[in-house]
This record gives C-alpha cells, structure tokens and sequence, in this order.
C-alpha cells in the first residue's frame, strides 16, 4: 500500500523506456534528476502500462482493437498464502467511504465508477470489487488486482490529483510475457488451420459430428458461437473471446478416444487451464441480456440455445470450479438458471455455484430421467422450453415440506452408486466397506508413529484429486516440497530421482490437478487454518480439506487452557465447516501411547471421545511389529456412519512408487460388526480372528 515514501527516478532502470515515459507521463512535475515517487513495486507499475496502453494507443503504434488482460499481482494457484489478512465486505465499504468513492451493492460484488477511465464512461460503475475477497475488476479496461492494488491506485490517483490513471502520451512497442506469447502463437496458429463446418463436405461434417454426438446442431448455431474443426488432430475448438470484442484469447480442444465400447472426450486448453478464465458464449452477450443459463459444457450450451433462443454459456472447467475472477461478468444477469449436467454430482455442483452467485437471482434444475443434460434432451426430441420451467429457486425458506423434498428423496433412492460418493481406484477394498468418498463428511484418521500416516493419505488423497476432487492440503508436520515430491512420485508410479529427463513431462500433468497447498507449517492457529479453508472453497470450490494433523493446531493456544476442551473445540469447527460448507475434511490425528503388540482401537485416538464421535468415518492404519520382519500393514475402517460396514484390509508398500495398493494375489477384505468389544488377535498361523475383550 501506498505508504508516502520516495524512491528516485534514476533507480528505474530496470523499467523499458516506454514505461519511464509512462511515470513521467503520471508525476509530470518529475525530473530525470531529483524527484520522488511513491514506494510501489515495479512490477505494479509495468503491469499498469501494459494495461493502459492499450486504451490509448502512441502515434506509430498499430491500434489495438482490445485491451490485453493483465493482473496487478499475479497469486499462485498451487498454494494459498496465509500471511494476508482476509478483507471483510465493512473494511471495503469504509475503505471506499472514507475516498468519497460512490458505490452501490451489486449480487456478488460491489460496483464503483471505473479508476481508469475519464469522462461519461466512469459514471457507467464499470469497476466491480468481489465482496468476499476485495479483487477487482475494471470491464472498461480488463484491468484487474487485489485490493491492495486498488487501495494502491486510489492512493496514487488522489495523491497525484489525477482525473485517472491513463498516461496523456505512451511510446515504445507493447510487450508481452514470453510463455503468454508463446501461448498466443499456439492459439493463433491451430485457430487459423481450423475450419468451419459449412466449409467441410457435408458427409465429412455429418461424421463428425456423429463421433462428437452433437447430429442435431446447425451449422449456423456452430458458427455463432466460433466452434471450428481441426482436422490435424480430429478436434472441436471452442474458442474463449474477449468480452469486450472479437479478439481470441484462448481455445479449449476437445478430442475423442476409442476404448472397447465406449467414447471418452478429453479436454485440453490453451492456455493452461490455471492461467487463464473465461465463459464461453460470453462475447454473445448484449449488455441488456437479464436473464442467461450456465451450462458444464460447451455442447450443452450450443443445444440450449439452438433449442430455446436463451443465452447461454458454459464454465472453463465444467461442473469442478467457479472462478470468482468470472463473477463481475455475471453481474449484469438478474436471473441465471444452472443446468449442469443429469448426475447428482452435477446437482451438489449447482448449489455451491448458486450460493457464490446469490441464491436469490439463481434457479437450479434438478437432474433425472426426464431431464438429462441439455444436449441429451434435444438428442432424445425433448422440448427444453418445458424443461426450463420445472427449474427451482435456490433459495428457499428455514423450514420445509416433505413435498419439498420428495424428488430429492426418490433421487437418493434411484442413484444409490452415486449417492455413495467417488470411488477411489487405486483402493476397490476401501469402496466395499465406505463405498465411496462424500461431500459434506468428517473423517478422522489415525496410525502409530512411523508407520506411514502422511505417504498412506497422500496416495488416499491424490486417487481422489485424479478424478476431479479439488484438493486442499494442510501439512504441518512436513513442508510442502516434500509433500508435493511424495505425490509426484506416487502420481507417476515411479522414482523420478533415476529418469529426471522425464520429471517436465509428469510435472506437467501433475500441475494440471486441482490440487492446492496451505502455506502454514508448524504450530498454527485454528482461526487462521479456518479462515484459509473458507477461502479456498470460496476461490477454488475446494470439496476435500486434508488436515495433518490436529496436535500442530493445539500448541498455539493459551498454556492455561484445558487441552482435552481445545481438541474438543477444533474438532467441532471442522464438523461444522464440513457441514456448512458441504466438503469433506479429512483430520489426522496422532494416537495415544499403546503397546507395540496391540492393535489401534477408536478409542486409542488421541483426546476425548468427541472425534470419534463427531466423525462419519474412522481410519486406522494398522502396523503389527515382526521380529523377523518389517511387519504388515492393514487399513481398519473403525466406524462407518454411512452404511455402517467396518473391516480391514491389507496393504502393500511400494518403496520405489511410494505408494500403498492391496496385494493383487490374495487380497482379502474382512468385514467386521461395528462393536467396540470386538477387537483383532493374530493367531499362531498368521490369520487374524475376533475375539471379545
């Protein structure tokens, strides 16, 4: 933040010539020689020429049609820094108070006159600033920051007494960061080599548009939208334009693989899907649009719109993430209908989308048989009209009906499988006792020390993140480097110490997951872990938290408080940020001292016996001790609130993969009755048997 320092002009040397043009053009008093300016980072400065030249282009210059996006601070999206305070919605609306800044309550986001422009536009509130986390956006410019970085521009604009921030004069050339060049090339360069369908030969075009299942939508409606066909790589091109004009700023390919009976469509984009957001169907938009339906797909938003004439748009990432970054976009729409997709995963997906969009103005449609996703419904001749208006207010009242829920009841009932939760594939034993991983629950896990707690859920964890769990990781008992090399290793099944030729190709692949890393290590305080968790799912849409362990959030509490009352207290906030916030937590916990030749128990978790019985689920890695061997692993689901079904199972550890898998040959799941009398007694012959206390 502006803090009425000085720094000399001569020390900018590492600035381009256009952009010292820019500060003088800023500080017009300033000379070469001895004048000050205010103590901002230089990158702020280059970022706000990037993207201010493109408003006001030099004489020589070719103009540009649109302005180029840029960030003040670009954050990491691999790890969530815990060292910035949160901004609340009070600090932002006092902070705009105390400027004389006008501003008015939009659904999402607060809505200003725009810093960065002059005249009759700045009275249009094109400025937006997300109520949650302060980011803001400038839909005149697509010049976008954090909230220091607006209080840094306010602090600038009034202290130079400037009308904006635009320079009077720029020189130079623009340049661009050389990997968002290289992306630009790349989007360009498969753009131009594609081809609209009405220029394919029209039996080509009908197989194509067989193997993508996409018969029924017109050539015209393709066009509208910008989809092509790169025949190099037999690809659709979805392209993501500028809001703000016809300029394409980034492509999604989506190609189909063969396996035995059944398509798969995969998904790539460029750029990465980490650096850049979009809506696709967003440049369709009119500013007089009020009403617009989102969609997971881009398919599902071609047939809607063929089908019923509504605007519609589809997310970057599917049914996995709302960007906040794309709310501002949205603020114009004072009704949105989310129709995600026909599984129950789709429905969970369009409740946590409709409360970061405000339930108030959202509607949701709830799948089953008679509504599939959109593009089913027109395959199958379904009128979507009618469809649309079964769509149900996401808000609703503190108290309701059986009616109500009837439909939600018989959904539960007719997809058991999916009710069940995700089903992990490196671990098929574990599905048959849990039968899957839920939203919304508390599982709390435990071992004896040294017998591989943190590498076991770290493979637990990461099966999960390869099928679409957007993952939150707490560690700290180890640092994050060594978190992320152990899942690497177990991600590529291999030790990549041996092959580094290969580390780019599966880093690459890794960085792609939705996978993001807390900064804490050590001792930490509940309230900041709690607000970083609030903030990931806000940001990220983050559905499973990993915490390990709880004893590191225990020591930064007063001496004097009661420790087993401070466990009690930490494991109730992380029941009721499950609940409220339908994720899973998963929360290590170290056990209490036991004999080495006695089997863990629920009640050889450390504390009291509110974790066991706050959990849903209750994991126990089981290390029996050999003299003549390293001993045999085993994973005991202790309690099991689902369906109730508890048991063990072996597991085998892989030193070179770093990884635990069941032994292929004679794995064998033992299913035991939920009774705390009941425990397991090796026998002389190896096997185990239950036996009571």
């Amino acid at each position: 933040m502006y803090k009425g320092l000085g720094l000399c002009v001569k020390s900018f040397g590492m600035l381009r010539p256009a952009e010292c043009m820019l500060v003088h053009c800023l500080f017009p008093s300033l000379t070469s020689s001895c004048s000050l300016l205010p103590s901002l980072s230089l990158s702020f400065y280059r970022s706000l020429y990037i993207g201010l030249t493109c408003r006001t282009p030099a004489q020589g210059m070719k103009s540009l049609r649109d302005p180029i996006r840029r960030n003040f601070k670009k954050d990491p999206l691999s790890a969530l820094d815990c060292t910035l305070p949160p901004v609340t919605i009070t600090e932002i609306r006092q902070f705009l108070r105390s400027k004389n800044i006008s501003f008015h309550d939009g659904y999402s986001c607060l809505h200003t006159p725009s810093l960065f422009v002059e005249g009759t536009e700045r009275d249009a509130f094109s400025l937006f600033i997300d109520k949650t986390t302060g980011r803001f956006l400038c839909k005149a410019t697509l010049v976008e920051g954090s909230w220091e970085d607006f209080q840094d521009s306010v602090e600038l604009l009034q202290k130079e007494g400037l009308p904006c921030l635009s320079p009077h004069t720029t020189a130079g050339y623009l340049e661009s960061d050389s990997e968002v060049q290289l992306d630009t090339l790349e989007v360009n360069r498969i753009w131009n080599k594609a081809v609209w369908f009405s220029d394919l030969e029209e039996e080509e075009a009908r197989l194509f548009k067989i193997m993508f299942n996409i018969p029924k939508i017109s050539n015209p409606t393709l066009k509208k939208f910008g989809v092509k066909y790169f025949k190099p790589t037999n690809c659709l091109v979805f392209p993501w334009f500028c809001p703000r004009g016809s300029t394409l700023k980034g492509i999604k390919l989506l190609s189909a693989e063969c396996k035995e009976e059944t398509v798969n469509y995969i998904e790539t984009t460029l750029p990465r899907p980490g650096n850049y957001h979009n809506l696709f169907g967003l440049h369709l938009m009119a500013k007089r649009d009020t009403e617009v339906i989102i969609t997971s797909r881009e398919v599902d938003s071609l047939a809607l719109h063929q089908a019923t004439g509504y605007p519609t748009i589809a997310l970057p990432r599917g049914e996995n993430c709302l960007p906040p970054a794309l709310l501002p976009y949205l603020e114009q729409f004072k009704r949105i209908t989310l129709w995600l997709g026909r599984d129950l995963r789709s429905w969970e997906a369009s409740k946590l989308f409709a409360r970061k969009l405000s339930l108030k103005r959202c509607s949701l449609l709830r799948p089953g048989e008679k509504q599939p996703s959109p593009l089913e419904a027109l395959s199958q001749g379904l009128n979507l009209n009618k469809i649309l208006k079964t769509a149900i207010p996401a808000s609703h009242k503190s108290i309701i009906s059986f009616r109500q829920l009837r439909d939600e009841v018989f959904g539960e009932l007719a997809n058991v499988e999916q009710v069940a939760g995700i089903k992990w594939t490196r671990f098929p034993e574990l599905n048959k006792l849990l039968k899957g991983h839920r939203k919304g629950e508390l599982t709390i896990f435990t071992g004896p020390t040294g017998s591989g707690k943190t590498t076991f859920i770290s493979e637990y964890a990461l099966d999960l993140c390869t099928q679409g769990v957007n993952t939150l990781w707490g560690s700290f008992e180890i640092n994050n480097v060594r978190l992320a090399k152990i899942m690497l290793t177990q991600f590529a099944a291999q030790r990549l110490e041996e092959q580094l030729d290969k580390y780019d190709e599966w880093a690459d692949k890794f960085e792609d997951l939705s996978l993001y890393f807390m900064t804490f290590h050590g001792q930490q305080n509940i309230k900041a872990v709690m607000d970083t968790m609030n903030h990931a799912v806000y940001m990220y849409d983050i559905t499973h938290v990993v915490i390990d362990n709880l004893q590191f959030m225990m020591g930064q509490e007063q001496l004097s408080t009661d420790k087993l009352a401070v466990q009690d207290y930490i494991v109730g906030a992380f029941r009721k940020f499950a609940t409220d916030s339908n994720c899973h937590v998963t929360l290590v916990i170290h056990p209490r001292k036991e004999e080495d030749d006695k089997d863990l128990q629920t009640a050889s978790i450390f504390g009291s016996a509110k974790a066991s019985q706050e959990a849903d689920n209750v994991l126990i890695l089981q290390d029996r001790k050999l003299v003549t061997g390293p001993g045999k692993r085993y994973l005991q689901v202790a309690k099991n609130r689902f369906d109730g079904d508890v048991g063990l199972f072996p597991l085998e550890f892989n030193k070179s993969s770093l990884t635990f898998s069941p032994p292929k040959a004679k794995t064998r799941l033992k299913k035991l009755k939920e009774d705390n009398s009941m425990q397991l007694k090796p026998t002389p012959d190896g096997t185990e048997q239950k036996t009571k206390k």
